[in-house]
C-alpha cells in the first residue's frame, strides 16, 4: 500500500490534479469492492495543496517520505517564460521535493508540463522520457541531457515515469494503479473511467496502460508495436528484453493479466483498429500490416473484443471526426 504524494505549484492544472486524485479514489474503491483495503494512502503537497485538499475523498494521510510521488500538468504555460517560471521559489520547492523523494526511494511520475519541473530537477538528464508534444521543442531546448521520445504515450526509466500532454494523466495514474495495486484494479478503473471516453470503447484499450505497470513488458510492446508485420512470436517479444520466455510470461500476466499470446494478440487488434479508424487502407491490407494473413481471423476477434465489426468502426470514427469540428 503506497504512501502517495500528489505535488502541486501555486497555479497548477486543476484538470490534471483532480484527474489523480479521482484515479486514485476510484482505484481505493474497486479495492474495497473486491473485499481488499485501499491501495494508496494520498497526501497533497505544494503551494496547491489547499485548493485540492476537499476533493480528496478519503482521509489525507501524513506520511514523510512518499512511496509514490505524483507531479500532474503543473500549468507552466501560463507563464511567460518557463525558465523565469521554474525559477520562481514554488518551482524551487518542488524540485527539492522531488529530489529529496526520490533519493528516498520514491517513485517520480509526471505528466504535460509537470516534466519540466521533474526535467528541472536534473534526474532525467541521460534517460528516457516523454512529454506533451508541443512541449518537445522547448523541453529540448532547455534540457538537452535528456533523451526525449514523443512518440510514446508513458515512459519509465528506472523509478522515473513521465508522460505526454494533460489528458495523459489518466492514462498515466492507470499505469501507477497498474504497477502498484495490480491488473485487475487498474482494469476496473480503466473500465469505468477511461474506456468509455475512448473512440471505441474496448477492453484492449487498458492494454498499452497496464503494460506501463512494468519498464520490461512495456518495452516489448514498443518493440512489438513496429514489427507486427513480421510474423512475431512470443519468444521474440521475450529476447527482445532479454528474459526467458518463462520469466518474460511471469513479467506479462502480473502486468497485464494477459497469457504473453494473448498480449501479442491484443497488440495486434489494438493496431489493427487504430488502422481502422485512422487511415482508408483495405482491411485486408492492415490484416497484413499487423502479422495475419488470414483477414477473417482478425475480424472475428475484433467483432468478439468490440461488438462491432471493422466496417462499423470505421464509420464511427469518421461521424466522430465530423462532428468534433475544428480544434479551438
Amino acid at each position: 500500500m503506497p504512501s502517495t504524494t500528489i505535488f502541486t505549484l501555486s497555479a497548477p492544472l486543476a484538470s490534471s490534479v483532480a484527474i489523480t486524485i479521482d484515479v486514485l479514489a476510484m482505484a481505493n474503491r474497486v479495492s474495497h469492492s473486491l473485499g481488499r483495503p485501499s491501495p494508496f494512502h494520498v497526501k497533497i503537497q505544494g503551494e496547491g495543496a489547499a485548493l485540492f485538499r476537499p476533493f480528496l475523498a478519503f482521509p489525507e494521510a501524513t506520511h514523510d517520505e512518499p512511496d509514490l510521488f505524483i507531479l500532474p500538468a503543473q500549468g507552466l504555460s501560463k507563464a511567460e517564460n518557463y525558465s523565469d517560471r521554474l525559477a520562481e521559489p514554488d518551482a524551487i520547492e518542488g524540485r527539492q521535493a522531488i529530489q529529496a523523494a526520490f533519493h528516498a526511494g520514491a517513485h517520480i511520475a509526471s505528466s504535460c508540463t509537470g516534466t519540466l519541473l521533474l526535467a528541472s530537477s536534473g534526474l532525467l538528464d541521460g534517460r528516457r522520457a516523454t512529454t506533451a508534444w508541443w512541449l518537445a521543442p522547448t523541453f529540448k531546448e532547455l534540457f538537452p541531457k535528456v533523451s526525449l521520445d514523443t512518440t510514446e504515450l508513458v515512459v519509465t526509466d528506472g523509478r522515473l515515469t513521465t508522460a505526454g500532454a494533460a489528458m495523459a494523466q489518466m492514462d498515466l495514474m492507470v499505469g501507477l494503479v497498474a504497477r502498484y495495486a495490480g491488473a485487475e484494479i487498474a482494469e476496473g478503473c480503466a473500465r469505468r473511467m477511461v474506456l468509455d471516453e475512448r473512440r471505441s470503447q474496448v477492453p484492449y484499450m487498458a492494454l498499452s496502460l497496464l503494460a506501463a505497470s512494468n519498464e520490461e513488458v512495456a518495452r516489448a510492446a514498443a518493440w512489438a508495436r513496429s514489427r507486427l508485420a513480421d510474423r512475431i512470436g512470443v519468444n521474440d517479444l521475450a529476447a527482445s528484453v532479454r528474459q526467458s520466455p518463462r520469466t518474460f510470461a511471469r513479467r506479462v500476466t502480473a502486468a497485464t493479466g494477459l497469457s504473453p499470446i494473448q498480449f501479442l494478440q491484443q497488440l495486434r487488434m489494438e493496431r489493427a483498429i487504430e488502422l481502422i479508424e485512422t487511415t482508408m487502407l483495405p482491411f485486408e491490407q492492415i490484416a497484413f500490416r499487423v502479422g495475419y494473413s488470414d483477414p477473417s481471423t482478425l475480424r472475428a476477434l475484433i467483432r468478439r473484443c468490440s461488438g462491432m465489426g471493422p466496417r462499423d468502426l470505421r464509420t464511427r470514427a469518421r461521424g466522430a471526426l465530423n462532428g468534433a469540428g475544428a480544434p479551438a
